[in-house]
């Protein structure tokens, strides 16, 4: 079975909670690389896409498209994806929404320009930057223009083209006091309006793609999963309420683990 990207999209906040926790137990499982490792990472970025949108309502007056600003929230949500450890036992939301909410801050850093300069220069720009760090920490000081010029394959006039566009740059905090002045926000940060919830994702329909699976498994298996990955048990606080072994519990879960990803990769 394959989900449509749109129908995750409308999965409810809590819905989209637990059903990350089963996806993120078989990435685990699977090989890094493998169709089915990027097919469940795939999902998992749209099954969240909601927080990156949440994200980037709350900076929806700045100059840049909200659509750019989703793009870059979605790079973020990416990496915290790929860094994000389930044993470590934190909520995915609460791990993935300073990623998201850096990236696009990053993203403003670096679109911040004090004149208009050429997008070619903008480019320019970064990429120096980039080398730049690299350079100085492979040789332990500032690197020349000829470093940098070798480094990107660029000419040296190029490199330093590129140095005189960045004086161009200024940096615009998102720290900083909100622009407009006006009403009780005058002086507040950006950053102060960053919530950590939005009620009206809460509206949003429930989910409809994971339920019947797990409707399908047996009635222990169902229980098993629940406890696991709703209540957060531990397999031996599950064994103990069971009255069962822990290795038992682990076996009886991975096959109900298996069970779901063979359906949940299977073509419909």
């Amino acid at each position: 079975m394959r989900w449509d990207p749109a129908e995750l999209r409308r999965v409810s906040p809590g819905d989209a909670r637990a059903m990350s926790k089963v996806l993120f137990a078989w990435m685990a499982e699977l090989d890094e690389g493998t169709h089915e490792y990027q097919y469940v990472r795939n999902t998992l970025v749209e099954l969240n896409m909601a927080l990156v949108r949440f994200a980037a309502r709350r900076f929806r007056t700045r100059s840049e498209p909200v659509e750019d600003i989703v793009q870059v929230g979605t790079i973020g949500l990416i990496k915290a994806i790929d860094r994000f450890d389930l044993e470590q036992g934190n909520e995915f939301p609460t791990f993935a929404m300073p990623t998201i909410i850096g990236e696009i801050k990053r993203f403003f850093r670096d679109t911040s320009w004090a004149v208009h300069v050429p997008r070619r220069l903008q480019e320019l720009r970064l990429a120096l930057a980039g080398a730049t760090d690299a350079l100085t920490c492979e040789l332990g000081r500032a690197p020349a223009v000829a470093e940098l010029a070798d480094r990107l394959e660029l000419s040296e006039a190029e490199v330093r083209e590129g140095l005189v566009a960045a004086n161009g740059y200024s940096v615009s905090s998102i720290d900083a006091g909100n622009p407009s002045g006006d009403g009780d926000d005058q002086g507040s940060s950006f950053v102060a309006h960053l919530g950590e919830a939005d009620p009206g994702l809460d509206a949003v329909e429930n989910l409809i793609c994971l339920k019947p699976l797990l409707a399908g498994l047996g009635e222990r298996d169902r229980q098993i999963i629940s406890m696991r990955f709703g209540a957060e048990m531990t397999q031996s606080e599950i064994g103990d309420e069971l009255g069962i072994s822990q290795m038992h519990v682990s076996r009886l879960l991975s096959r109900a683990l298996g069970t779901l990803r063979s359906q949940l990769l299977t073509e419909s």
